[in-house]
């Protein structure tokens, strides 16, 4: 029988074993779904999956790359102690690697590359890694900058609680008053936590939610509308203010705009500097995480 593409991604799907394994297990039973889960079972290759329905909200952001090239990758696991691990921690770092080394174009062109030092890809090492370990992981997002003239900064927070990029476009990208304002600006960007760059990449119906607010509380306050529309202005200046990093008081001298330490860079070395984008990882954001009920547990073991 000719095993097909689906038919290994459907095993995938059903055991979390690599691609190369459910390709072999298809193949050794004859395209037989069912006989392949057992197959792999029976190889100690699926039991990756039984802890795939557990959440996992802790793990690790690491920022990998140097030069003009950089990546910040976060992997969860289910405990904060996992992620202490030596072997979770080399597995992390060598994805990053992979990554700044590769450039996937997503996550699933990422879990089917080559893991170094192994004959297996980066899914198979991710559900190797999990069998070994004993917790449910989950490699679950990357951003990967490359600018063709400049120099991409890191910064890592807390052990890996949040991770930044920055990005500067520049001439001078081996000047190392660069290397230092980037790495600055990183850190700004990990305690600021901007959510966009430039007041222009703000959506309309975020502007247009946020004026309605704050026109909303004008309006209790008894005043004329024109007085209102000019209150309402500045407030949503200071709306921008929060939100866009150039707009951003700097976190290291709160009386400059980050635009403007961006400016004084780029006259102190004679080079034009542009800070041309960022990314910020912060470790389980937006994942619902399980609160257990120790009592209920305790009352429960008791009857």
């Amino acid at each position: 029988m000719s095993i097909t593409a689906k038919m290994v991604s459907e095993l995938r799907t059903k055991t979390g074993a690599g691609m190369m394994d459910c390709k072999k297990a298809l193949t050794q039973t004859a395209g037989d779904m069912e006989a392949a889960v057992d197959f792999l079972r029976q190889k100690g290759l699926s039991a990756a999956a039984k802890k795939s329905d557990r959440v996992a909200a802790e793990g690790m952001v690491v920022a990998a790359g140097t030069g003009n090239v950089g990546t910040i990758l976060e992997v969860n696991s289910e405990t904060d102690f996992v992620a202490k691990n030596d072997a979770f921690q080399t597995f992390v770092n060598t994805v990053a690697q992979v990554v700044v080394d590769k450039a996937p174009a997503d996550l699933e062109a990422l879990k089917a590359l080559p893991y170094p030092g192994s004959d297996r890809d980066v899914v198979a090492e991710l559900n190797h890694q999990i069998s070994t370990i004993g917790e449910n992981m989950n490699l679950r997002r990357f951003e990967r900058f490359e600018v063709a003239e400049g120099l991409v900064s890191s910064y890592v927070h807390a052990g890996g609680k949040i991770g930044v990029l920055i990005e500067l476009s520049t001439a001078k990208a081996d000047d190392e008053r660069v290397a230092a304002v980037g790495r600055q600006l990183a850190m700004h960007v990990a305690a600021a936590f901007p959510q966009f760059l430039k007041r222009e990449e703000v959506p309309a119906e975020i502007v247009e939610r946020e004026k309605d607010v704050l026109r909303s509380k004008a309006k209790d306050s008894g005043k004329p509308d024109e007085i209102i529309e000019k209150i309402l202005l500045g407030q949503i200046n200071k709306f921008y203010g929060e939100i866009c990093l150039l707009e951003q008081a700097y976190v290291i001298d709160p009386d400059l705009k980050v635009a403007k330490v961006v400016e004084a860079l780029a006259k102190e070395i004679g080079a034009e500097v542009t800070l041309s984008r960022f990314g910020r990882f912060q470790l389980g954001e937006g994942i619902e995480k399980k609160e257990d009920d120790f009592a209920a547990e305790v009352a429960a073991l008791s009857k």
